[in-house]
């Protein structure tokens, strides 16, 4: 299908919570696509579909060169502390930052055909998965950040060539 261009900070979509998939058809079999046509780019873990201006609950993801997708999917479980890890957004481009994620997630959702799928892991893929669910309930990593380091990023945002 296409690579489809990442919405940024400001952007309403990104701030809604995203509607569940309740019917797979042409359309949503063309999001799909879409969002892993779009994810295969180099330097890319994930890509949730609000990022490409679509309201519904799905994201693709590329770990270590495993890329693949979810409907749908819910974090079900996480487990370890909070710990600060480098993250970045898509959505907010230049900006990198100590987030707190768990060290280990697990996320529950289906595929194009209705089946069930598991993802689960540690490391990169842990902090895809909190990040790109976070996403379908309308939060940036930004959200998750401490006070002072939230405020200094907002000032680069205002600052940027691109907001």
């Amino acid at each position: 299908m296409a690579v489809r261009p990442i919405r940024v900070f400001g952007d309403p979509v990104l701030r809604e919570v995203c509607a569940p998939i309740e019917v797979v058809d042409d359309g949503i079999r063309a999001l799909v696509q879409d969002l892993l046509d779009t994810v295969a780019l180099p330097g890319r873990a994930g890509v949730a579909a609000p990022q490409i201006g679509v309201g519904l609950r799905a994201f693709s993801y590329n770990i270590d060169g495993d890329i693949g997708y979810v409907l749908n999917p819910v974090l079900v479980e996480v487990d370890g502390e909070p710990e600060l890890v480098g993250e970045g957004c898509l959505s907010v481009p230049e900006l990198w930052h100590d987030t707190p994620r768990y060290p280990w997630a697990k996320v529950v959702g289906m595929d194009l055909d209705g089946g069930e799928v598991v993802l689960e892991g540690d490391g990169l893929l842990a902090q895809a998965l909190q990040h790109e669910t976070d996403h379908l309930d309308g939060k940036l990593y930004l959200s998750r950040l401490m006070p002072d380091e939230r405020k200094a990023a907002m000032r680069r945002i205002r600052e940027s060539t691109w907001f």
